[in-house]
């Protein structure tokens, strides 16, 4: 008998534990956060990092990061302050199971909730965008935890001290919002000032990216990451029992006075981590690495022949002599007017510029448009006219050396290339109109 007393309380939080998973996929409201937000933050991420390869793999730390933010610290809160709305809580109450208990069922739905939403994030990076999945899958499963349970801490902060569900919109976002802007969770680190990224280290945000990011793709895992992991469960855990002290299970139970006094103290642990992390050193500026068509040296593109280059007037890579007068030109006037303000030839990588450019030549070479000639000059009198020439060199040499680097452009339909020719022939015409400018640049080649 004593032993059918200690099961049904755990068949009875198992049943919990379904119900709230169950209602989950019922609210429109959770799937949009829990799903919708996720899937709209990956694909937004796919646009602005187009030319990165592989594509995403460097940002999944931030969209995993994005995803358990907003199951925790929105989802959550907002489903828990919904069913106190209810009375549901106050009906809880009167069950053989203890709150405490009911709590880590709903914690623990809410976890699965998350890593569901996490899973299909990196299911459709690798569908659409084919990016890798995890090198170390055990590793970016335990980061996932630790930073899964550090927000979810924080979430209970959240639905404690708001006293409606707008509240905790308002709560959540004056959290998501700083650490999406200045904490390096939507925005990198890399391209944040310098004092923005000493601020984000006062938030859990940039220490979710970086054990995230490490499992993710980093050789090492999460060796050196220790700093960040102790930052979370610092975090997680002031917020967590903070949450559980303030828990209400009815409305009419409001904080007062100490209630923002202890949330004081949770966010007091973010200041804490933030002094250690000045204190330790964890701060230093993140700097952009080099460029990878910056470390192309002299010698390597001294070593680059043109011998065998099909000629300027023959059927692959044709180039047409400079133009003579605007008549000339008139076929590709409105080409040269639409690759000046064409985003992919103004990244901020001006290797990935320069090879989309050349690409623009190789399509049209590829699928024998009737002015083929005309546009590879039109593209090397654009890339002559907007870049400077040390930088253009090496990266015209970067191309030619190294052809499987960076992302390839297989179509333009808005310059008018809506053909998707193969890859891997854009990237050997690349390499062959990259010559034919260099060669010019150098003086290999007589124009």
């Amino acid at each position: 008998m004593s032993d059918l007393r200690e099961v049904r309380p755990w068949h009875g939080l198992l049943r919990h534990f379904l119900l709230t998973l169950q209602l989950n996929f019922r609210s429109k409201q959770a799937l949009i956060y829990g799903y919708l937000v996720p899937v709209f933050f990956l694909l937004a991420f796919g646009s602005v990092f187009r030319s990165d390869s592989p594509l995403l793999l460097r940002q999944m730390g931030q969209l995993l990061t994005i995803s358990i933010l907003g199951g925790a610290c929105f989802g959550l809160p907002t489903a828990l302050v919904a069913e106190r709305e209810r009375g549901v809580w106050r009906r809880y109450r009167l069950l053989p199971v203890s709150i405490g208990k009911l709590v880590l069922g709903t914690l623990a739905a809410r976890a699965v909730i998350i890593a569901l939403a996490a899973f299909l994030q990196i299911i459709l990076a690798r569908l659409i965008y084919g990016t890798p999945f995890p090198i170390h899958l055990a590793q970016t499963a335990l980061a996932f935890l630790v930073v899964t349970l550090s927000f979810l801490g924080i979430g209970l902060v959240v639905a404690a001290f708001a006293d409606d569900v707008p509240a905790v919109q308002a709560l959540g976002q004056c959290l998501f919002l700083p650490m999406i802007m200045i904490g390096g969770v939507g925005v990198p680190l890399v391209v944040l000032p310098v004092w923005a990224q000493r601020l984000a280290g006062f938030m859990p945000g940039r220490y979710a990216v970086d054990v995230m990011q490490r499992g993710f793709s980093d050789p090492q895992g999460l060796c050196g990451a220790g700093f960040s992991v102790l930052a979370l469960i610092v975090i997680g855990a002031a917020a967590g029992c903070i949450g559980a002290k303030l828990f209400r299970w009815d409305n009419s139970r409001q904080g007062g006075r100490p209630a923002r006094v202890w949330v004081a103290l949770a966010l007091f642990s973010w200041v804490a981590v933030g002094c250690a992390a000045i204190a330790t050193g964890q701060l230093t500026p993140v700097l952009r690495e080099p460029a990878a068509f910056a470390t192309i040296t002299d010698a390597q593109i001294a070593t680059i022949t043109y011998g065998d280059l099909p000629g300027d007037g023959e059927f692959v890579t044709p180039m047409t002599p400079p133009f003579a007068d605007a008549a000339d030109r008139a076929p590709v006037d409105e080409l040269v007017a639409q690759l000046r303000t064409w985003p992919p030839a103004q990244l901020d990588d001006a290797g990935q510029s320069i090879r989309n450019l050349v690409c623009v030549a190789s399509i049209a070479d590829v699928i024998r448009d009737s002015r083929e000639g005309k546009v590879a000059r039109a593209v090397f009198e654009h890339l002559r006219g907007n870049f400077p020439r040390d930088e253009l060199r090496r990266a015209l040499a970067w191309v030619i050396l190294r052809p499987d680097d960076g992302a390839v452009i297989r179509n333009a339909p808005e310059l008018g290339f809506r053909r998707h020719p193969p890859e891997v022939t854009i990237r050997s015409r690349s390499v062959l109109y990259a010559k034919k400018c260099l060669g010019r640049l150098e003086g290999k080649i007589r124009d």
